[in-house]
């Protein structure tokens, strides 16, 4: 039943018997012969299809959620043993907002020193996304904000609060100041994240408080990009400090606190609320307190 469970995971996500075959590397009737079995096993039926995946029934909702638990006690006591065998090794899988991504050494690199045989994949997500892949096992970890909007069922480990400054070129309106306040920065051509970004949600909200009409000149969910028009000379953006600290911005661009009001917004690596967790997550949350420990309380 592990396997057909595992299967029906898949399918929830995909919402496509199709796309769903692809993932698990089986044919289409392999997959759809397998869930009527569950669905036979159970008494229920899961999914409700006509020539297509429709939607999952309200027992398919159910069996989903023990579904999420019992597959994960599964995967968790399968990596125990391995750990037991062969101490801890495998891959690591990360998600993080695109504002935490310059902050993720602070994790992998010790954690590396100390598991030689773990492999890791980063990718960079919007804070919604780190929640739906911890939900669905996608990812062991997520680095995402953890106070302003809804996390759901998560474990949290603060690393750092986030501050915000002006980033422009030497020679632009307000680049010889020490500060600036967030109704100055909002008469700049500003380059900003997409409005799917939590960051980017979180500036317009200041932004809005202090009077200004929200008006961009450019979106992207990439912070290279951002950087990369910011080096023109001709735009300017609003980021937090702690990047500009990582990533060691010299001339001609300068980093202004931006101020009246001074706000920050803690971030911290998630995990899914679960007991026992496996020894791999248990020991990455472990290294982000010790991450947490090391970096500035405020960056």
């Amino acid at each position: 039943m592990i396997d057909k469970l595992e299967y029906f995971l898949v399918l929830a996500r995909e919402q496509h018997f199709g796309r769903a075959a692809v993932e698990l590397g089986v044919t289409q009737p392999t997959l759809s012969a397998a869930i009527k079995q569950l669905e036979d096993q159970l008494g229920v039926m899961l999914v409700k299809r006509g020539s297509r995946f429709q939607e999952l029934t309200p027992e398919g909702q159910r069996v989903l959620e023990w579904a999420r638990r019992i597959v994960g006690d599964v995967r968790t006591l399968r990596e125990e043993m391995r750990t037991a065998r062969r101490g801890l090794s495998g891959h690591v899988r990360i998600a993080a907002i695109p504002t935490a991504l310059a902050m993720v050494p602070s994790i992998t690199t010790p954690f590396r020193g100390k598991h030689p045989n773990v492999t890791f994949s980063v990718r960079s997500c919007t804070s919604l996304q780190v929640l739906s892949l911890l939900e669905n096992f996608e990812i062991d970890i997520g680095i995402t904000y953890i106070e302003d909007e809804p996390l759901g069922r998560v474990v949290t480990v603060p690393l750092y609060s986030e501050r915000y400054c002006l980033i422009t070129a030497v020679g632009n309106q307000f680049s010889d100041r020490d500060h600036v306040t967030w109704s100055e920065v909002a008469a700049l051509p500003l380059c900003l994240l997409t409005p799917d970004m939590q960051n980017r949600r979180i500036i317009d909200k200041h932004l809005r408080e202090a009077g200004a009409i929200v008006q961009p000149t450019l979106e992207s969910n990439s912070m290279i990009l951002l950087f990369s028009h910011i080096r023109t000379g001709k735009w300017a953006s609003i980021m937090p400090m702690n990047l500009t600290e990582v990533l060691g911005l010299a001339e001609p661009i300068r980093a202004i606190p931006i101020t009246e009001p001074d706000v920050s917004h803690r971030v911290g690596v998630v995990a899914l609320e679960r007991e026992p967790h496996t020894p791999m997550v248990s020991a990455l949350l472990y290294e982000a307190r010790l991450a947490a420990d090391r970096l500035p309380a405020r960056v």
